[in-house]
């Protein structure tokens, strides 16, 4: 097989074991969207992730107007269908969320983070192809949780006695991106992801930096008082760039 189908085969594997899991309120809603979005994801990974990497960035999870989407971590639309040339059909959740409707590429509102990061990135990469050379990016867990107001749910916030499945799982799943892609430098977007990185390769015994960029989230602060130039001094004074 291929770095790629590899790949795909870790992720069918996780969509697997997170499927049939449950979660108390105040969670009504679970999207996966590696199954309903299963289409643009793979041209995704068969696209960009072909050759092993220099640089694994990590975000958390999914966005309702990214990923859940797009099928793409942090899929700002425009970005993915523009910037990356993906476009592919998307079906739509079962149960799905009145209030957190998936429409594809048709959606038409922005995920803020996914504008800022890959704004960020094909600043610097006009070429989509001159990012994704070296760099990867990829998602630790793939599920969107949401409250019945509609409200997202991050993963931080779930009770320990449902993440550990989960962490499981995406533990497994990520140390497959470790092991086939082979990073020399590991970058959370934002500090959960980072604290992965580093347990997961800590437990492979993998000798890659690990650090992180500033997350790109509007709830967020700091983030909201220049996160562009604060995340590329951020990946300098990591050797990223």
């Amino acid at each position: 097989m291929t770095l790629p189908e590899d790949l795909l085969t870790a992720t069918e594997t996780l969509s697997d074991r997170l499927r049939d899991l449950s979660f108390a309120d105040p969670v009504s809603h679970v999207y996966n969207p590696l199954d309903y979005a299963r289409a643009p994801h793979q041209l995704y990974v068969r696209r960009f992730a072909s050759t092993p990497k220099r640089v694994l960035l990590l975000g958390m999870n999914p966005g309702p107007w990214g990923m859940a989407q797009t099928g793409v971590p942090f899929g700002e639309i425009s970005a993915v269908r523009d910037w990356m040339g993906i476009s592919a059909a998307v079906d739509r959740p079962d149960p799905e969320h009145p209030k957190r409707p998936v429409e594809g590429f048709a959606c038409t509102k922005s995920e803020v983070s996914g504008r800022r990061l890959w704004g960020l990135f094909a600043e610097r990469f006009p070429r989509a192809e001159d990012f994704f050379a070296e760099h990867y990016v990829a998602n630790y867990c793939p599920l969107v949780w949401m409250e019945e107001s509609g409200r997202n749910r991050t993963p931080d916030k779930l009770p320990a006695a449902e993440t550990s499945a989960v962490e499981e799982a995406c533990d497994d799943c990520l140390a497959e991106h470790l092991r086939l892609l082979q990073p020399a430098v590991l970058v959370g977007v934002g500090a959960f992801a980072e604290a992965r990185l580093a347990r997961v390769a800590g437990r492979l015994g993998v000798s890659a930096k690990v650090g992180r960029i500033l997350h790109p989230s509007p709830a967020s602060p700091a983030a909201n008082r220049g996160w562009s130039e604060a995340a590329a001094r951020q990946l300098a004074e990591l050797g990223v760039w």
